[in-house]
């Protein structure tokens, strides 16, 4: 929910900030279980080998000083004060600012763009005033096409760490939570104890998590919460009983002096302290649930200062008890009489951390999907009131596996703490140059202050992440080895897949050319509708024609159905649907672009099909009433070729009550409030139209009138839909292709290895498209179909 979006009815402002506070609420459960739990383990993986706890405390000093400005520099001011307002449509995370990107300068390297979208009311761009060296790097960056393939790496390089993660954030957090066990039995036991346990809980949270998390989330805010406020308490009890002056390490000049006298040691510990900051990316990541006040007032009243006491109560109370130097832990600093409630909390709210983290993981997942960045996997929906809620069956035990094997593997939370704060730096430093971008290309501002931005917060996350980095033979090598292998799979991914299409486009075929041969082949119509998905958003698809010739027949009804992902966020049900026609109204043979934006629902193939049917009858009625303009006039509505011949006008179908479209981009869009497919014999409304002519825009509502087609015409229209409707009733056949895949001769070894190994054994291994499509196997009809790219 984003209230930017939302109309509040009535005059007062009290409605809105009691909302805004509703959502801040509940975005201690989504967004900050994973940062809220940070300080069970930032001090002990700091202080587990490179750095010790002295009696002079300038270490434990110098870390709390640290710890203090990451915070206030990196979550509060970079996150909250600046990324979260580069949000898109209210949506944040790594693949909104790509989109906007992509939106504002033409650099996506997906090749099925298309004038049409730019009209949709998602896809508004803001113009403010164009400066001139602005404008010269966005033309350096759209002109070659090695800075488009650096960016889509850089992205898909964030999105596999924000997946990596979600492997390690898991481990850290539950087995860092239930170490507290060690101060409550001996070492022998303990030792034998808290992997054991760990596993458990993780195998139980990667259990449950088909059912979705609607159904236990509320309670996920009480837990946060009753953490946040334990935190703050047993610290700001230990700031005053131990050491009410800690705050005065507060000044940088502790960092000076933790510097100075630690040198080497000092820099490579900061590898530990960074994970104070682990969390901080859901903060924008999971902006579209919420809204930018709520997670401000959130972070800025709450969580900040409830951090910000846990981290000095730790340091009072270590800066009095020297004797622990090895032996320094969150719950050490906790009275014995409350140690095992917080222990029970702090696992419960480990837990929650881990739920979002591994949530947010099947999202980003599934928007790689839709972008064509991943191999098909399985979707499931988990909530019909809920949206996003989703679960992935494949990827789900994947991670579980994965987890159990680091935890095992690793024992500590030292090695947890090197691979984790790699992971979590690489995806920040990511966020920034894609946030600099942004500021340059999107908002128009000078590039001086982009470069700021970048060297200010580029040089800390830098710093971070080069501490992290010499850590490779102690864990860090973990992330790098996974992100290395995602990067692989999704690159090669989007690259098979964008010449499968180009291939597609140079390969297409006219209709003309296909009904020619119809004399020839002896082609016959059968009853039905035939619904054939192909990836064109013009032409007839190769692996159409090539069904034809081998079977020369084809459905009374035929769709040319193109799935097609742009990149917004979510594109309205009533802007979805471009409809028209290929051939003559005769032919009985229609085009229809289905576009979703990287978050949408995708529909169920009953509901789809039933919308599909419903949407070309509104098409049908819409086009008997609103000729053609004549050739002369009739808006070019495709980038990448002109439009085939033989095919008429997209026009956008929807179910409110007007339409629109942009002169300057010369597209029709038409939104009908047509009647039902059932109600096809009825009267047609009376005709109603209004027009308006404002500088850029024109808004026109209408309903059609019996008057306007009158006649013949009413009579071929009602035939039309009526001959829809009846092969509706005979029956839906979904057509679609299976594709094989190799490297052309002559090319070289790594593009043979990358097709013919790597894709195809991804291509064999997951999902195909009719179950992506959630086709019903009795009425899918596959195309064979091999691509040599």
């Amino acid at each position: 929910m984003d209230l930017g979006d939302k109309k509040c009815w009535g005059n007062s402002k009290k409605d809105n900030w009691r909302t805004t506070l509703v959502l801040a609420y509940q975005s201690l459960g989504v967004v900050y279980g994973d940062l809220s739990i940070s300080p069970i383990y930032v001090y002990k993986s700091t202080f587990a080998e490179d750095i010790h706890h002295s009696e002079t405390n300038e270490e434990i000093f110098g870390v709390l000083s640290f710890v203090f400005w990451t915070l206030t520099l990196v979550p509060l001011f970079k996150y909250v004060f600046i990324v979260l307002r580069a949000d898109d449509n209210g949506e944040g995370g790594t693949f909104a600012l790509y989109s906007l990107i992509c939106r504002h300068a033409r650099v996506s390297l997906l090749p099925n763009r298309q004038t049409a979208d730019e009209s949709l009311s998602t896809y508004k761009l803001e113009q403010p005033p164009k400066r001139e060296n602005g404008s010269k790097f966005k033309e350096l960056l759209e002109k070659h096409k090695s800075l488009h393939t650096a960016l889509l790496i850089l992205v898909l390089l964030g999105t596999c760490m924000v997946i990596g993660d979600g492997l390690l954030t898991p481990v850290i957090s539950v087995f860092s939570a239930v170490s507290g066990l060690e101060l409550s039995m001996s070492k022998a036991h303990h030792e034998y104890a808290v992997i054991p346990i760990t596993c458990f809980i993780l195998v139980c949270l990667f259990a449950i998590q088909h059912y979705g998390s609607h159904k236990i989330g509320f309670i996920f805010v009480p837990i946060v919460l009753l953490w946040l406020l334990c935190i703050s308490g047993l610290g700001l009890c230990n700031i005053l009983y131990w050491d009410p002056y800690v705050y005065k390490a507060l000044s940088p000049y502790y960092m000076y002096k933790f510097l100075k006298k630690t040198k080497k040691r000092g820099w490579m510990s900061l590898g530990g302290i960074l994970l104070c900051i682990t969390g901080s990316e859901a903060m924008f990541a999971d902006l579209g649930h919420f809204s930018y006040a709520a997670i401000q007032i959130a972070f800025t009243f709450l969580v900040y200062p409830a951090l910000i006491l846990g981290y000095m109560g730790q340091a009072a109370y270590l800066s009095k008890h020297h004797q622990i130097a090895h032996d320094i832990s969150y719950y050490v600093s906790v009275p014995a009489s409350v140690r095992w409630p917080v222990l029970i909390i702090a696992i419960l709210a480990s837990v929650v951390g881990s739920q979002a983290i591994i949530s947010g993981t099947f999202s980003i997942i599934n928007q790689s999907q839709s972008l064509g960045c991943f191999p098909r996997v399985k979707v499931v929906h988990t909530s019909d009131k809920k949206h996003g809620q989703i679960y992935i069956p494949e990827v789900n035990w994947i991670l579980m596996i994965l987890c159990i094997v680091v935890t095992i593997g690793f024992r500590d939370t030292k090695h947890m703490g090197n691979a984790s704060g790699l992971a979590v730096m690489a995806v920040m430093m990511v966020t920034t140059c894609l946030t600099s971008l942004v500021i340059v290309i999107c908002w128009n501002k000078p590039p001086i202050l982009a470069l700021c931005f970048l060297l200010f917060f580029g040089s800390i996350e830098l710093l971070y992440f080069s501490a992290s980095l010499v850590k490779f033979r102690e864990g860090a090598w973990l992330p790098i080895l996974y992100a290395l292998i995602l990067v692989t799979i999704t690159f090669v991914w989007h690259y098979v897949t964008t010449k499968k299409y180009e291939y597609d486009l140079q390969n297409k075929v006219s209709l003309e050319w296909l009904l020619a041969l119809g004399p020839s082949l002896g082609i016959s119509r059968v009853p039905g509708i035939g619904l054939v998905f192909t990836d064109l958003t013009s032409g007839i698809p190769a692996n159409f024609s090539r069904f034809v010739t081998n079977l020369p027949e084809f459905h009374r009804i035929l769709v040319f159905v193109c799935v097609k992902f742009v990149p917004v966020p979510f594109i309205p049900p009533a802007e979805r649907y471009l409809i028209g026609r290929v051939g003559p109204a005769s032919l009985r043979s229609y085009r229809c672009i289905v576009r979703y934006g990287y978050r949408d629902v995708h529909q169920d193939v009953d509901s789809f099909e039933s919308e599909l049917v419903n949407r070309i009858a509104d098409f049908i009625r819409y086009d008997w009433t609103h000729p053609e303009p004549e050739p002369s006039t009739v808006p070019g509505h495709e980038d990448e070729s002109a439009r085939s011949p033989g095919e008429c006008r997209l026009a956008v179908i929807g179910n409110s009550n007007s339409f629109e479209y942009e002169d300057s981009l010369q597209q029709v869009g038409v939104s009908g409030s047509f009647q039902t497919v059932e109600s096809v014999a009825d009267i047609i409304d009376d005709v109603e139209m209004e027009m308006k002519q404002p500088i850029k825009r024109r808004h026109v509502t209408f309903a059609i009138d019996d008057d306007i087609c009158g006649g013949a015409e009413e009579l071929r229209m009602k035939e039309e839909v009526q001959d829809l409707l009846d092969a509706q009733q005979s029956g839906t056949a979904f057509i679609l292709g299976h594709s094989h895949v190799k490297a052309r001769q002559g090319s070289s070894v790594w593009k043979r290895l990358a097709i013919n190994v790597r894709y195809n054994f991804l291509r064999r291994n997951c999902r195909g498209p009719d179950v992506v499509l959630k086709v019903p196997p009795v009425s899918l009809l596959e195309v064979g179909m091999v691509y040599v790219v």
